[in-house]
């Protein structure tokens, strides 16, 4: 392998600790540095992993030493962050989403192709074990014609562990989790071409851990018919409200042969299961052991791999585009109470290379 790639990181916040642990144990990139609008976390960061503590970003950016940022902010500061890393040169891996509008998205995908970098993008829950396995069922075309998704998120009330709720349902409980499932199933299935769909504020009311109030305007429960482009039909549910659901963030593909359960869009390690057509379901065994929980670096892994081995990266900004028009789709919907057309595409993600 060629000399690690060196990475710089945009955001100390709740992510970052997982991010920075997986990423240590990954031989092909090397930490380089931290920077955050709060400098105490930055510099907590850095003299925890023997890095930089960078007092700007424009300061990050100057780095030479630094090729690739990894866009851990907030998600109302993802365009600009990406944008200006990569008008500074550099490739940029960003946590979900990639922008809040799927203008700026796409804006994104071309500043990288014109700029000649990589451009890649979380949620990458479908590149785990659980998820690759339900993948290589329904692309044998065990189930028959696939007709009928449900995908659901049931997340709870955010503000009762995260120490600042307010962003997350600013944007939205599509934008922040019901892009999971969204993820999965259009790099399973392909591209979506029409959504349907209704939100409502359940839970006006809030209060941080602090015991601040502070109120929502965004629904914080959401259902929507997304009709793909091979005419499977997908019903998304998912809330701010409750996780006592036993459906929990569960997905169920049904075909006319049978169906296929995924006990859990983040977990890696969840159950998968097979029934054949009105039976009952049988535990299937995964393509290999699998990471507990979720490794939230396999996709900037494989971002750091494909620059190393001159391929394709797995987690295509165009796929990110993709998803971001569906999740506007869907905020429009509810607005208007139309159906509205989609009309991206993109390449399908290739499967994990350790899959048979």
């Amino acid at each position: 392998m060629s000399n690690p790639i060196g990475v710089a990181l945009v955001g100390c916040g709740n992510i970052a600790t997982a991010y920075v642990e997986q990423m240590k144990s990954y031989p092909e990139v090397v930490i380089r540095g931290f920077f955050d609008l709060d400098a105490t976390r930055s510099q907590a960061f850095a003299a925890e992993h023997g890095a930089t503590a960078y007092s700007s970003l424009d300061v990050l950016l100057a780095d030479a030493s630094v090729e690739v940022v990894v866009n851990l902010s907030i998600h109302h500061a993802h365009f600009e962050v990406n944008a200006a890393a990569l008008q500074a040169g550099k490739h940029v891996y960003t946590e979900k989403p990639l922008a809040l509008t799927y203008a700026e998205a796409q804006a994104l995908v071309k500043l990288a192709d014109t700029q000649g970098l990589r451009l890649g993008s979380a949620p990458i829950t479908y590149l785990g074990e659980a998820q690759q396995t339900v993948s290589q069922h329904l692309a044998n075309e065990r189930l028959g014609p696939l007709r009928l998704v449900y995908a659901e998120l049931n997340h709870g009330r955010i503000e009762t562990w995260h120490p600042n709720p307010p962003p997350f349902y600013d944007v939205g409980v599509v934008w922040d989790v019901g892009i999971y499932p969204l993820t999965i199933i259009t790099a399973f299935l392909g591209p979506a071409v029409e959504v349907r769909a209704f939100g409502n504020v359940m839970m006006p009311n809030r209060t941080t851990l602090e015991g601040e109030p502070f109120t929502i305007t965004t629904p914080d429960v959401v259902t929507a018919l997304i009709t793909l482009k091979k005419e499977t039909l997908v019903r998304l549910s998912c809330n701010f409200y409750t996780t006592s659901s036993k459906q929990g963030a569960s997905m169920e593909f049904h075909g006319d042969d049978g169906s296929l359960y995924l006990g859990n869009c983040f977990h890696f390690d969840a159950d998968v299961a097979h029934a054949e057509s009105e039976s009952d379901f049988t535990s299937l065994p995964l393509l290999r052991e699998p990471f507990e929980g979720v490794e939230f670096g396999r996709g900037l892994q494989d971002f750091a791999q494909a620059i190393l081995e001159n391929r394709p990266h797995r987690a295509a900004a165009a796929h990110a585009a993709h998803v971001i028009e569906i999740m506007e789709a869907i905020d429009t919907s509810i607005a208007s109470g139309n159906p509205i057309k989609i009309g991206s595409t993109f390449p399908t993600p290739t499967p994990m290379p350790w899959t048979k």
